[in-house]
């Protein structure tokens, strides 16, 4: 089944393998064969062969349904890999809080969750602090919604009907309508805001990590709401992309 596909010289199988992976991931972890089909275009046939041997190394697991799900395998691998990533941050991170004079942040979306992986805090006496490996939902959180806007429509809503959008405070966004208007002023203007969604008091700005073909992870910069407000936020997300962009090319060029 094994073969060389297209001018990238990439092998088929594992290509689809990892299409399968990524298709469950997009399902919020679990799925049937016919979803996994229709989300990858493979026939039924190749999808069962891969899935055995997913199944045989750990990376994906059926349940009594007989649906499948990801594996546990995964975790030790996603552990390993959130360590590296932050580690290669740091000096990104370091820019964007001497750009910003903020706390600065990259997190990731795992299954249906924002993870924090990597921090530098401000200089300053009164800072913000969002503990690495913290999980919080991405509906309330700029880099959430950075994050879901690289995502479709389908895609979102299915998440959002998984978790729901609890109201963190007076100021979040609790119904699916409200996200998806939004994620499209966040995809127009190539930033996001919390403007104390998930803690009053509490503003940031995020923006995307592109590692040459998708938004893999969210780098932000938060602070006490009077200070982010005193800031340029247009000339700021200028500023922060610039940084996001060098990461993600050398995330790309790691991957």
């Amino acid at each position: 089944m094994s073969g060389t596909g297209g001018a990238m010289g990439t092998v088929q199988s594992v290509d689809r393998a990892l299409d399968l992976l990524e298709a469950l991931a997009g399902k919020g972890g679990e799925a049937g064969i016919s979803e996994l089909s229709a989300a990858t275009g493979l026939p039924y046939g190749t999808i069962h062969r891969l899935l055995r041997t997913l199944l045989a190394r750990g990376y994906v697991r059926q349940e009594s349904d007989r649906r499948y799900a990801l594996g546990g395998a995964l975790v030790r691998l996603g552990g390993v890999a959130e360590r590296m990533v932050g580690a290669w941050a740091q000096p990104y991170l370091e820019k964007m809080v001497a750009l910003s004079g903020e706390t600065a942040n990259l997190a990731v979306l795992e299954g249906d969750f924002i993870v924090y992986v990597a921090q530098v805090p401000s200089p300053r006496r009164l800072r913000m602090f969002a503990e690495v490996g913290r999980r919080v939902l991405p509906h309330s959180t700029a880099v959430g919604k950075v994050l879901l806007a690289d995502r479709p429509t389908g895609e979102v809503a299915a998440l959002v009907e998984r978790t729901g959008m609890p109201r963190r405070t007076a100021n979040t966004i609790t119904d699916l309508p409200g996200m998806l208007a939004e994620l499209e002023r966040v995809r127009a203007r190539g930033y996001a805001m919390d403007l104390g969604e998930e803690e009053l008091g509490v503003h940031c700005l995020a923006v995307g990590v592109h590692d040459g073909s998708r938004t893999v992870a969210a780098m932000s910069v938060s602070g006490p709401a009077e200070r982010i407000e005193t800031l340029d936020r247009e000339e700021l997300a200028e500023g922060m992309r610039r940084i996001a962009g060098d990461f993600g090319a050398e995330l790309g060029g790691s991957l």
